[in-house]
C-alpha cells in the first residue's frame, strides 16, 4: 500500500500525486494541515512534519522531498 501524506494547495504534493496518477498506482491521501495528527505521526516517524511524505509498506520505504519520491516511484514502479 502506498501512502502519500500531503496538503491539497501544495505544489510539490501535486507533483507526486500527478506522478502516482500517471503510473496508475493504487494510493491512500493523508490529507496533513499543520496541526494535526497527521503531522505529529510524521514526526514520530520521519523526524518532520513536512509534506509531502511517502509511505510504500510493500518495499518498506518512506521518503520526504517531492524529486526523490517521483525518481522512487519511477525506479520502482515506472
Amino acid at each position: 500500500m502506498i501512502e502519500l501524506y500531503q496538503k491539497e494547495d501544495c505544489p510539490f504534493c501535486a507533483k507526486v500525486r500527478r506522478k502516482l496518477d500517471d503510473l496508475q498506482l493504487d494510493w491512500i491521501s493523508r490529507t496533513s494541515p499543520k496541526g494535526s495528527p497527521q503531522r505529529e505521526f510524521l514526526l514520530k516517524i520521519g523526524g518532520k512534519e513536512m509534506v509531502p511524505f511517502l509511505v510504500d509498506q510493500d518495499h518498506g520505504t518512506s521518503m520526504y522531498e517531492s524529486d526523490d519520491i517521483i525518481e522512487y516511484l519511477e525506479k520502482t514502479y515506472g
